[in-house]
């Protein structure tokens, strides 16, 4: 009876605990709240000032984009820079905004569209996964829908992936939101 009472060993049958795992996850969002703000400044400002007198220079504000309308190219590209002061004014990046083409529109006028961009494109989460691989870090990094995920045991990778990311211009407007640490 030798064997009848062995001592318990703590963990003994039981699964080891992984390796902590940190992640975090770039997104590209902005506050529409802010983008209506600046979209009623322009607004009040293209009405009141003096070269826009008579004039039928507008914006209107769409499901997922900005419409900018004037009689020509001129009048056009003040109301942009004016929109664009007051985005920045409220803290909108510019890199959250595709401008179209100038085109013609009814009456004589001119149009030009600005999408306003909520997630990461596609083909940008992609170039960003690329980037990250790349950079021959242990990470991983996967796309999530319009989020890419980025994970790893070392958090002070993660930050140096973060720096990386911040140094390199992707066209797009990111962040980085989610840090976890399990």
């Amino acid at each position: 009876m030798l064997c009848s009472k062995l001592p318990s060993v703590p963990g003994h049958g039981k699964s080891r605990p992984m390796a902590q795992q940190n992640s975090f996850d770039i997104v590209s969002q902005v506050d529409s709240g802010e983008i209506v703000n600046a979209f009623n400044q322009t607004i009040k400002e293209v009405r009141q000032r003096f070269d826009f007198k008579g004039s039928s220079a507008n914006v209107v504000l769409e499901k997922n984009e900005l419409v900018l309308t004037a009689e020509d190219e001129t009048k056009l590209r003040n109301m942009n820079d004016i929109l664009q002061q007051k985005l920045v004014r409220r803290g909108v990046p510019l890199k959250a905004f595709t401008y179209g083409n100038i085109e013609p529109a009814a009456g004589g006028t001119v149009r030009q569209r600005a999408q306003i961009q909520e997630g990461i494109p596609q083909d940008k989460a992609k170039e960003v996964v690329k980037f990250i691989k790349d950079s021959k870090a242990k990470v991983q990094a996967s796309i999530q829908g319009d989020v890419v995920r980025v994970s790893g045991r070392d958090r002070d990778t993660l930050q140096d992936i973060i720096a990386k990311l911040k140094e390199k211009d992707f066209g797009i407007h990111m962040q980085f939101t989610n840090y976890r640490s399990n």
